[in-house]
């Protein structure tokens, strides 16, 4: 189901993590919150509160695949990659957000 314009600020997390997982191949939860975390320069941390429940509804979407592995600490997570679907999603996240900060950009110059 197609975002109402207005969500736009709510997807930022959507585009966060699909870009994310898109550049890191398969990541497990931690991993993915660890790199959004770096790629900005320590400016946003994605807390587990909102990390997992989106992880969730993304594998729902078929935006993602998880799978079972096990990490580099031996530990057993869920490791997700991004499918076709994710990869259309992402593009169209990309570009919702291309337009909201240009919008946002004339509205800082002319308002």
């Amino acid at each position: 189901m197609p975002k109402h314009s207005n969500d736009r600020l709510q997807g930022t997390l959507d585009l966060l993590i699909l870009k994310a997982v898109d550049r890191g191949g398969s990541l497990h939860g931690y991993a993915i919150a660890q790199r959004i975390h770096q790629a900005t320069a320590d400016s946003l941390r994605i807390e587990e509160g909102s990390l997992y429940p989106a992880l969730q509804r993304m594998s729902h979407e078929k935006w993602l695949r998880a799978q079972w592995g096990t990490t580099d600490t031996g530990r057993k997570a869920r490791f997700y990659s991004i499918t076709a679907i994710g990869r259309r999603q992402l593009e169209e996240e990309e570009r919702r957000w291309t337009l909201l900060t240009e919008a946002v950009n004339r509205a800082l110059r002319f308002a």
